[in-house]
């Protein structure tokens, strides 16, 4: 294989961030080289996960890792779950579907389809995903956390769905129209909004989007 590429990551109003990935009949090595540029993309952007879609590929295909990058590798540096801790990562995950919905939990999601925003969405805490892995055999995946989060973040893209959509109407059409109008903010833009954040809610905003 030759080393991975980094793609162009689609921007939403980009149609084709609309189309719902195809499944995956098989899983061929020129798949398993998409999965590999995928994740050199999304580390490359700062990003925890990445759908086909977002790179102009409608498959079912999606790449995560939500590890701490902060270079240590102790303990107080991985605030994942135990379950989070259970699944190998990075992973990549073919025709993931969600089979099971345990409880609510909200987080301040953003996205490298729309980068620069960041809104508090409502999720599943706990997820069952059942998929293919990179070797193309069945997978079961059990979390909760972040983990659990991009994984439902990531599916909605495999649906043609965007974490803005699932804003109420008045949130996500100001988002959409700012967008349309001004286009993105720029990067000092985006570090005051999240100083804004962080003071207002007194805590650490994660500034790595799904």
């Amino acid at each position: 294989m030759e080393r991975p590429m980094i793609l162009d990551v689609l921007k939403f109003p980009d149609p084709r961030l609309r189309q719902k990935g195809r499944p995956v009949a098989r899983v061929t090595a020129e798949l398993r080289e998409l999965a590999q540029n995928m994740l050199e993309t999304m580390y490359a952007e700062n990003g925890i996960g990445l759908a086909a879609p977002q790179v102009g590929e409608s498959v079912r295909l999606l790449v995560i890792d939500t590890r701490s990058r902060k270079g240590g590798d102790g303990p107080e540096d991985d605030d994942r779950t135990d379950l989070e801790r259970g699944v190998a990562q990075p992973l990549i995950a073919f025709n993931p579907e969600i089979v099971r919905r345990l409880d609510k939990t909200t987080y301040d999601e953003g996205c490298l389809s729309v980068p620069g925003f960041y809104e508090s969405v409502e999720r599943a805490q706990f997820v069952e995903i059942r998929c293919l892995g990179a070797d193309g055999n069945e997978m079961v995946i059990q979390t909760d956390g972040l983990l659990a989060i991009c994984l439902q973040h990531e599916i909605d893209h495999l649906d043609g769905k965007l974490f803005i959509d699932r804003l109420s109407v008045i949130k996500s059409t100001r988002i959409k129209n700012r967008i349309k109008k001004f286009g993105y903010p720029s990067a000092e833009e985006v570090r005051e909004d999240l100083r804004r954040k962080r003071a207002s809610d007194d805590d650490d905003a994660d500034e790595r989007a799904l």
